[in-house]
């Protein structure tokens, strides 16, 4: 169904992929949009057992293109790595397909925005959070079903 990477000597194993997913802070969703034309925003997310969590607005572009076609890729990319006495880098990327849904489950919705709290909050300043702006906030859960990872010599 997916197509094997052409560079397979540039392949990552899937434990590198799900390390760059634990630690890169951004990437990028792609959704079908408006007219069909594809549709990228980048994104905070999340990584926990085999899920990527993010969170958006109540409504907008990115929500009517998951309901209207679930299928969608998101691409991260490690941070950049610098070749020794060299102006180039290294880079490992990580692109994977799925199934997004939005989280219904009030207590599971909670959690993961918690989650994705932990990520890129300060501890002490969750809660607080939650109480003001968890209402507002559609929890997207992204199932992966195919990823891959390839090492990227940026020359």
């Amino acid at each position: 169904m997916f197509r094997e990477m052409r560079r397979k000597r540039q392949q990552v194993e899937n434990a590198e992929c799900l390390e760059v997913l634990r630690t890169a802070k951004r990437g990028v969703l792609a959704v079908l949009g408006d007219e069909d034309y594809p549709y990228a925003v980048p994104m905070d997310f999340v990584y926990e057992d085999g899920f990527l969590y993010f969170h958006c607005a109540v409504e907008g572009h990115k929500l009517d293109a998951v309901r209207k076609h679930g299928k969608v890729s998101f691409c991260v990319l490690s941070d950049p790595v610098p070749e020794e006495n060299e102006w180039w880098f290294h880079v490992t990327s990580v692109i994977v397909f799925g199934k997004i849904r939005e989280v219904e489950d009030p207590a599971e919705h909670d959690r993961c925005l918690r989650l994705l709290a932990r990520k890129y909050m300060p501890a002490d300043e969750i809660e607080g959070d939650m109480q003001r702006n968890a209402r507002h906030a559609v929890v997207l859960a992204l199932q992966i079903d195919h990823m891959t990872g390839k090492h990227v010599r940026e020359k």
